[in-house]
């Protein structure tokens, strides 16, 4: 199930799984959903109307949850925690009823890198979100294919193919967003060093256990690598403690 919002990243999501469907040495069926969240004036026969013509299978499922986050959330705080988590748990119903084996997000990699700051900045966790996820119940397992994709060749990508975009009439709609912050943050350093970004993403996959300070985490370590955690010295200070630049 790709989920489809009408946004570049799912757009270039569904394009991009579709090409893939004819290169991979296996065989997989895709369908499209998008979910109106009774946004006025949502353009639902815009998105109907392109599906079509590309000739892709589609469902189309309705859902107000627009009216529940402006009740629930007051004027001026962030709307799009409790919008993604309505919108999330109908999306995992609905793949279990259309026995689809998995869920296809449009994260791209700058949303991982600036969830990891976020999280980093404002929640004290050292953590970013999961390219593959089995939900707590065991029903749904959550993919996000575009982890290793730009969002800047993602613009690219949109502008070549023409889609339909729809703006999001919630958090496409607030400003001055914690996120909108650290992408323009990272957006300055990135300009300053290109490799900035690459370097980001590629810290989430070469962590060092031993020089952080979760020690749940250093002791699974310690046993994976048959390290004696008792006999073995911590590390000093200087041993790859100083930050490395490109």
């Amino acid at each position: 199930m790709v989920c489809l919002s009408g946004g570049k990243d799912s757009y270039g999501m569904l394009h991009l799984l579709r090409w893939m469907k004819r290169v991979v040495p296996f065989d997989f069926e895709m369908i499209a959903v998008n979910l109106d969240q009774g946004h006025p004036g949502f353009p639902v026969e815009t998105l109907r109307g392109w599906l079509e013509a590309e000739g892709y299978t589609y469902k189309l499922f309705s859902e107000d949850t627009y009216s529940v986050v402006l009740d629930l959330i007051e004027p001026g705080k962030t709307q799009c925690s409790l919008c993604s988590r309505l919108r999330r748990g109908i999306l995992y119903n609905v793949a279990e009823e259309l026995n689809c084996t998995k869920i296809a997000l449009g994260h791209h990699a700058d949303d991982f890198i600036e969830t990891l700051m976020l999280n980093t900045l404002y929640s004290g966790q050292l953590k970013s979100m999961a390219p593959y996820l089995v939900s707590d119940d065991g029903r749904n397992t959550v993919i996000r294919p575009l982890l290793y994709c730009s969002e800047e060749n993602l613009i690219e990508l949109s502008e070549q193919e023409q889609f339909p975009i729809i703006p999001c009439d919630l958090c496409g709609s607030q400003e001055n967003l914690k996120r909108q912050q650290v992408k323009q943050m990272l957006a300055n350093l990135h300009a300053e060093n290109p490799k900035v970004k690459g370097n980001m993403l590629a810290s989430l996959g070469n962590v060092r256990p031993t020089h952080l300070l979760d020690r749940t985490v250093q002791r699974v370590d310690e046993r994976d690598s048959g390290v004696d955690a008792r006999r073995s010295p911590r590390p000093p200070v200087s041993d790859g403690d100083e930050p490395a630049f490109s």
